[in-house]
């Protein structure tokens, strides 16, 4: 599957000194138009990286993104299945300012049009 600039692979040069982090790749994770989450939707984050990674998380960081910190390659195929699927959520796709909802200066609605371009690019992203 193509998960595009959403997962960085990371090796250890010698696995067999530290074997707890032989892989531990990290998972950049869209976050929701304009940064608005309910609580659902982050309880259910936490517990697919508690279960399916090392549960280690920055929430917007220097990239923009939720960053899921440390996995191993075989959680990275079920980890994108549950983000899809369950949480309709992407890897690392376009993302907006609050826009219309809190900015009295908006122009236009950066929320629809993160949404019309992310639909209309998807495949390309990945």
């Amino acid at each position: 599957m193509g998960y595009g600039g959403g997962v960085i692979g990371r090796y250890s040069d010698v696995p067999e000194q530290f074997p707890g982090i032989a892989h531990f790749h990290t998972i950049r994770v869209n976050q929701v138009a304009s940064k608005f989450y309910d609580t659902h939707y982050l309880r259910a984050l936490c517990d697919l990286w508690e279960f399916r990674g090392s549960g280690l998380l920055n929430m917007h960081g220097s990239t923009g993104d939720i960053i899921f910190l440390g996995t191993v390659t075989e959680q990275l195929e079920p980890i994108f299945q549950e983000m899809a699927h369950h949480l309709q959520t992407d890897l690392r796709t376009p993302s907006c300012c609050i826009g219309k909802a809190r900015c009295e200066w908006a122009c236009y609605d950066t929320q629809a049009m993160c949404y019309e371009l992310t639909m209309h690019y998807q495949d390309e992203l990945h």
